[in-house]
């Protein structure tokens, strides 16, 4: 698919515009590290939002929502609707700890609360999961995007993008990551917002006048966000309601309460008030999503079936190529880097923290600000050149969407669990943390071998019938078992190791002072729940 001059104009435009912004806001000669690597803990809620928001959409996300949208159907919105429930634990259950600990990564949280080898354990998954999946997965995804539709070559393609993603993250820090992701959402959700509307402003031309046209011209439940647990053929459904229900919390609170790459946005916060806010706010922008890109998958499915068939991947490249005007593939394509650098940024910007705070600064106490900052720099670029490596092997999966979510799942329910419990339970001791760490590498490991398409052959999936959402969920539960039974046989924590990294009782966070008006976070994360009930009534 060529391109034309005007939309390369557009592109180019963007990427310069885009790293000169990042580079003006976020350099300062001689930054600390609090400057470099949490932007000197001085954001308000409006740009933690957007930028929790985008760090989350990549390009991955564009494509594989649209995909998954025309496969699948509405219900692979939930991992869009079921984040704003997460973000509601975030705001209110962790955001106050993270904030008043004046931590500069999770893993040191893990120190604080339990031990140094929770830290240095949670540190390595970490920088695992950034390089592996944020910021490798989403290379592969926005050069393969970029070259299936304008004809640029992939390789180039690579380069360019990571190039420019690295130049603005290692000179200016968390600051230029989060004003860039600001000035990002506004493209990112524009250029959407057109693609929804002209394929609805195509609906009558293709026969279909009326919602109940509309519906009959779906597949069965593809226009329902809660699906049935088993597919016409019998086999168990991935996006089914009970998936969502019992394994998206696993998945949800470990990205959205305990990442590193999401919950840094959280602790560059002025105020603890802010941090709330932010990730209330960041809920209510996940609402848009299932409109603007899993919706228009269905569109494409009512419009374009006959041209995709069964190459879902090309559902948004189809839709770019029918539906949209010289100069808009442009606005289009600059969302789509958009998104991807905003990840990218993101996880590059959370390696540097974590190489420089909780491994270099462990080993080495008295090194300087400026020296760690340079640490945090030149492990950025090096990460960035091995995430390119590895994202020349994005196509031996079968979905990258899936990918995305599936690789985390192998550990996710170990961190899932000693951070909620952690929080919300004062009984819980370091011995069980470790316990369950451990247990947890060890299986996920296997489960890694056997089950993902890159190296295993879906052993659970495919001969168990277990979709991995519910593979997640049970492993989260034992986990859960795991440590309330260690904990118990263990010594408590003494009190005062628990001040400012606990709750009193699971409910403090609800009820602590009184409610100042309708912009405390208790009525704002209940205005939102509310809204989501609301919706999930309408749609489900």
């Amino acid at each position: 698919m060529s391109i034309p001059v005007v939309d390369v104009a557009i592109i180019c435009m963007y990427l310069v515009g885009i790293m000169a912004i990042g580079i003006w806001f976020g350099y300062k000669k001689g930054a600390s590290t609090t400057q470099f690597f949490l932007a000197g803990r001085g954001q308000r809620w409006s740009i933690i939002g957007p930028a929790l928001f985008c760090a989350n959409i990549s390009t991955i996300h564009l494509v594989g929502l649209a995909a998954d949208g025309y496969r699948v159907g509405l219900a692979v919105g939930n991992f869009e609707w079921m984040a704003s429930f997460c973000l509601i634990i975030l705001g209110l259950g962790f955001a106050p700890f993270y904030f008043r600990s004046k931590l500069s990564t999770l893993p040191e949280y893990l120190e604080r609360r339990y031990c140094p080898s929770a830290r240095t354990i949670l540190a390595f998954i970490f920088l695992m999961s950034a390089l592996l999946v944020h910021i490798g997965i989403s290379l592969y995804a926005g050069a393969k995007v970029l070259e299936d539709f304008f004809g640029l070559n992939l390789f180039v393609s690579l380069v360019a993008i990571a190039g420019v993603t690295a130049v603005y993250t290692i000179v200016g820090g968390l600051k230029a990551v989060m004003v860039s992701d600001a000035v990002q959402a506004v493209i990112l959700i524009a250029g959407a917002v057109i693609l929804t509307v002209m394929g609805i402003n195509a609906l009558p031309a293709a026969g279909v006048e009326t919602l109940a046209q509309f519906k009959e011209a779906v597949k069965p439940e593809q226009a329902n966000m809660l699906q049935s647990v088993r597919n016409p053929q019998g086999i168990m459904n991935d996006y089914s309601w009970i998936c969502m229900v019992f394994g998206y919390p696993v998945l949800g609170i470990w990205y959205w309460c305990t990442d590193q790459t999401i919950v840094q946005k959280v602790l560059s916060a002025k105020t603890e008030k802010d941090g709330q806010d932010g990730a209330i706010f960041a809920g209510y922008l996940k609402i848009l999503p299932v409109f603007i890109m899993v919706f228009p998958g269905v569109l494409a499915y009512v419009l374009f079936k006959d041209q995709i068939g069964g190459d879902n991947n090309s559902t948004l490249m189809v839709m770019i190529r029918n539906l949209l005007p010289k100069g808009i593939k442009g606005l289009f394509a600059a969302g789509l880097l958009a998104a991807l650098m905003s990840t990218v940024a993101a996880a590059l910007n959370s390696t540097a923290t974590l190489m420089a705070t909780d491994i270099v600064q462990r080993l080495r106490p008295k090194t300087k600000d400026r020296s760690l900052v340079w640490i945090g720099r030149i492990t950025a670029a090096v990460v960035i050149l091995l995430a390119m490596a590895w994202s020349t092997q994005g196509d031996k999966f079968e979905s990258i969407f899936v990918a995305i979510n599936k690789i985390p799942m192998a550990f996710a329910p170990a961190i899932t669990c000693i951070f909620v419990l952690g929080v919300f339970w004062r009984r819980g001791t370091k011995q069980a943390a470790m316990t369950v760490l451990i247990f947890n590498i060890a299986v996920g490991i296997v489960y890694l071998l056997i089950d993902i398409p890159l190296i295993g052959s879906e052993q659970v999936i495919t001969n168990l019938g277990l979709p991995f959402m519910l593979v997640g969920a049970i492993l989260c539960g034992i986990c859960f078992v795991i440590y309330v039974i260690v904990s118990l046989m263990t010594p408590a924590p003494a009190p005062e190791q628990l001040e400012n990294l606990c709750w009193e009782h699971p409910l403090q966070a609800l009820r602590k002072g009184a409610i100042k008006g309708v912009t405390d976070p208790r009525i704002m994360a209940g205005a939102l729940l509310v809204l989501m009930i609301i919706l999930y009534i309408l749609m489900g």
